[in-house]
């Protein structure tokens, strides 16, 4: 009675469950249980969709991670936007350049759009720091006591420096020193009893007062170096705008509602009242304007900008090319159950129903694509890591952080409305009449996928082109820079970095004492053909000297290098004119030097013949006692392959002593090369062996060989090229299986039509014509429209490119050609199964 009064007890049930609110998560649940089943039941489906979306959004995420750890993520400062960098600049805004104290403080007096500016100075040269350990290699920075305040960074340790009055003239902070984390740790073991310790900087004695926090470094260039801080302390050129008081690098932090713009204009407007205080013109011309750059934007170089946002536009790409190669497949099983659709349909099943069934199943694949993917990412940085130019200061370590695992849950939903809402629409959009009718496949709307699935694989080709047209055009740079004609021999050498606590040489000749004794030892060795000492090699990235030096009135700006005789057979460096040093250039000898085309073109009293150079004085070695030039050598490679010849000027390291005007800068470091036919891998224990005879804190010293150097000068190019390349063979994969996809679809749902034209008469060959014409036109189209997207992205790499143009012909066909014949290789197995049909078989159903 109780039933019957109830009366329709589902009904009741239905409409209750409805009342209290959890029927969305009840049918949420039916549809991820059926989205399993589906998946269980058709293995090879997922796995294809799993593994084109996990490519797609590994090579996204990865990309993404390296963009957000050195572009985007924001720096450990308080309220770091309104960091600004100062420096001085000439009316072009060209160069840059550092500041003297005077400025500095005109400019804290004067500006009111600045809550306050703080000044620093990277200490030259390379610098040790003597603790509980052995001398550790750090990086130096001097720096004022209202720095840390201004940055708004206490230390995790102890107190910052004391606040100084603006002339220091009390010096309060003298002695102290501030460590970074990783100097701590390395120097103290992390002990907190650290505080107090002394410990010596170059030789000079300082206490240590505070250690900063965990990952905290400034400036963010240096931290391949653990970080020590020291006050600046004013020294008697700091009273005067001279070249020695050109050492300091500004940084401000703007006051509440100042911008750029008005703080730029307001400096201006100051330095216009500073500049004719500078009593030399050169000077007075390079300090006459200021540029004001966000602190952040100056930690990363421009092109290592330009080109991680390259890379990351390539990533989406790959990211767009796998959504749509899914979204393909999912089109081709949508309209192969448009009849199971259009039943569930015509038994009471609503669109929104359906289509939220559709979109669930996706939202799982696209998930278990974004745990795939976020594995492809890890892997994929650490390739690129292990691909990272030496000399290109990235951190490219594999982490993942908040934003990214947020970036990677964007990108999983984006895949999933991408590739499963849209056709699941299409499909809950077609009649249901015309879908239960036999034969419906072949109708109206399946007409309408086919062609939307056409558009799709037009859209893949043209994006899969501009992929490889733009690695096409990396690749040709680093061919033509691989034949570019160094000016010396790179193989079979052997160069080892001497990094060596200069100070505890002081008031001995280093080069007599540490250097000549260790090169001899080195040309000792079994296999070595010969050995040599330069301050630098060619293309490296250890320790470069600049020489100023004004001739005729002239400012010259050279490389200056010191050598021993040796080098020249190692190296092959050839002569224009004179001779290359020798074993006779000693000490007691007239010193001598040898230069490059491009010093003696700016030098040579005849421009037009820079062999006039040879025989003229041009310095002082030592006071009293002129160089003259013995030499021009042939034109060489130095800093980079794509630069052409700086000025350079090469002197005998015999004859540096202690009396000499560049004698430390020109011995605080060294390179020792060694032409050998061994294999390296054979000699270098036994070099280390004499290394760590000669010093203790040359035993970790990094060996290399000269081809690596140069396989490392390529940089950012090379890095970007290698990453395209994976990108590019992704998207010519993906787009190739887009194609066979579609093609191999159509032959199956055109079976009855192919059997049909068989026993009509038609020639096989008519139909793998008829497949193949179907498959060029898409691939025709697809290449028009990627032709026109490459030759906009060629402007986006123009600044990487060299020796190619960026609409270069040869290579847009290339990767035209490349496409074109995979394409068509691709659509040539469908054509063949069209072609092979069996008209018996095909028609059997009638």
């Amino acid at each position: 009675a109780a039933m019957r009064e109830f009366g329709n007890l589902p009904l009741v049930q239905e409409v209750t469950r409805q009342t209290w609110g959890w029927l969305w998560l009840d049918r949420l649940l039916q549809d991820l249980r059926y989205a399993l089943r589906q998946l269980r039941r058709s293995p090879g489906f997922a796995a294809t969709v799993i593994g084109t979306l996990a490519l797609g959004i590994g090579a996204a995420t990865a990309m993404f991670a390296l963009v957000d750890h050195l572009l985007l993520r924001p720096l450990p400062f308080r309220d770091a936007g309104r960091l600004v960098l100062l420096r001085a600049t000439d009316p072009m805004g060209k160069n840059r350049w550092d500041l003297p104290w005077l400025d500095v403080e005109e400019w804290r007096k004067r500006s009111r759009s600045f809550e306050e500016i703080a000044f620093s100075s990277r200490m030259s040269g390379r610098n040790y720091l003597e603790g509980n350990t052995a001398a550790l290699q750090i990086s130096g920075i001097t720096v004022t006591s209202n720095l840390f305040p201004l940055l708004g960074v206490k230390p995790a340790l102890g107190h910052g420096f004391l606040p100084e009055p603006p002339d220091f003239a009390l010096k309060k902070n003298a002695g102290s020193i501030l460590l970074s984390y990783p100097v701590w740790q390395a120097a103290f073991a992390g002990n907190p009893r650290a505080l107090g310790r002394v410990v010596r900087v170059n030789g000079s004695p300082y206490t240590v007062v505070g250690v900063m926090p965990r990952g905290f470094s400034f400036p963010g260039n240096d931290a391949e170096l653990g970080q020590v801080w020291i006050p600046v302390q004013l020294a008697a050129e700091d009273a005067g705008r001279a070249y020695g008081a050109m050492k300091y690098e500004a940084i401000g932090r703007l006051s509440p509602g100042a911008t750029i713009r008005a703080a730029q204009a307001e400096l201006a407007t100051i330095q216009k009242t500073i500049a004719p205080q500078y009593t030399d013109v050169e000077l007075r011309k390079e300090h006459s304007a200021i540029a004001l750059q966000r602190y952040a934007d100056s930690l990363v170089g421009g092109d290592v900008r330009k080109a991680l946002l390259a890379l990351l536009a390539a990533a989406g790409v790959l990211w767009l090319i796998a959504s749509v190669n899914v979204t393909n497949l999912l089109l081709a099983r949508t309209t192969k159950q448009q009849r199971e659709i259009a039943v569930r349909g015509a038994l009471g099943a609503g669109r929104w129903c359906i289509v939220q069934q559709m979109t669930v199943e996706g939202l799982v694949l696209s998930t278990a694509a974004a745990v795939l993917g976020a594995g492809l990412a890890l892997a994929g940085i650490g390739l690129a890591k292990s691909f990272r130019p030496v000399h290109l200061n990235l951190d490219l370590s594999p982490h993942i952080n908040l934003t990214i695992l947020g970036a990677l849950c964007l990108l999983t939903l984006l895949s999933a409305v991408l590739s499963t809402a849209w056709p699941a629409l299409l499909a809950v959009r077609a009649p249901i009449e015309a879908s239960l009718r036999q034969g419906s496949l072949q109708a109206g709307t399946g007409q309408k996928h086919h062609r939307l699935r056409g558009a799709l694989v037009v859209a893949e080709i043209a994006m899969s082109l501009t992929l490889l047209a733009v690695c096409g055009l990396l690749l040709r740079t680093i061919y033509t820079l691989r034949h570019v004609p160094l000016g010396y021999r790179t193989d079979h050498i052997l160069v080892a970095n001497l990094n060596i606590p200069s100070f505890r040489f002081s008031g001995r000749d280093i080069a007599q004492s540490l250097y000549m004794p260790l090169l001899e030892k080195a040309q000792r060795l079994h296999g070595v053909e010969a050995a040599g000492l330069m301050s630098e090699v060619p293309l490296g990235q250890t320790f470069n000297i600049n020489l100023t030096l004004r001739m005729n009135g002239n400012e010259i700006s050279t490389l200056l290098k010191v050598v021993s005789p040796d080098i020249q057979r190692i190296f092959g460096f050839k002569m224009l004119a004179g001779r290359f040093l020798s074993n006779q250039d000693t000490t007691t000898s007239q010193p001598v030097a040898v230069v490059n085309p491009a010093f003696a073109r700016l030098y040579a009293p005849n421009k037009h013949d820079p062999q006039s150079v040879v025989g003229l004085k041009f310095w002082n070695l030592r006071k009293n006692q002129p160089m003259y030039i013995i030499g021009v050598l042939d034109n060489e490679r130095q800093k980079s392959i794509s630069q052409s010849s700086q000025p350079e000027v090469e002197v005998c390291l015999c004859q540096m002593t202690p009396d000499s005007s560049i004698y430390r800068p020109s011995t605080i470091a060294m390179d020792l090369a060694m032409r050998t036919g061994r294999p390296t891998a054979e000699l270098i224990p036994e070099l280390r062996d004499i290394l760590r005879q000669a010093s203790p804190e040359l035993a970790n010293a990094t060996i290399t060989t000269m081809d690596r150097i140069v396989e490392d000068s390529y940089g950012s190019q090379r890095l970007a090229a290698h990453l395209l390349e994976i990108f590019g063979v992704a998207a010519l994969l993906l787009c190739i299986a887009g194609l066979y996809g579609l093609l191999a679809y159509v032959v199956t749902q055109r079976t009855h039509e192919l059997g049909l034209r068989i026993a009509l008469g038609a020639q096989r060959a008519n139909l793998l014509w008829l497949v193949m014409r179907q498959a060029a036109a898409m691939l025709l189209v697809g290449v028009a429209a990627g032709i026109g997207l490459a030759l906009a992205s060629g402007r986006i790499v123009r600044g990487f490119l060299y020796g190619v143009s960026a609409h270069d012909g040869w290579t847009l066909t290339g990767a035209a050609a490349l496409l074109l014949a995979s394409g068509l290789a691709a659509a040539y197995i469908p054509a063949r199964r069209a072609a092979s049909v069996d008209p018996m078989e095909a028609l059997r159903a009638e």
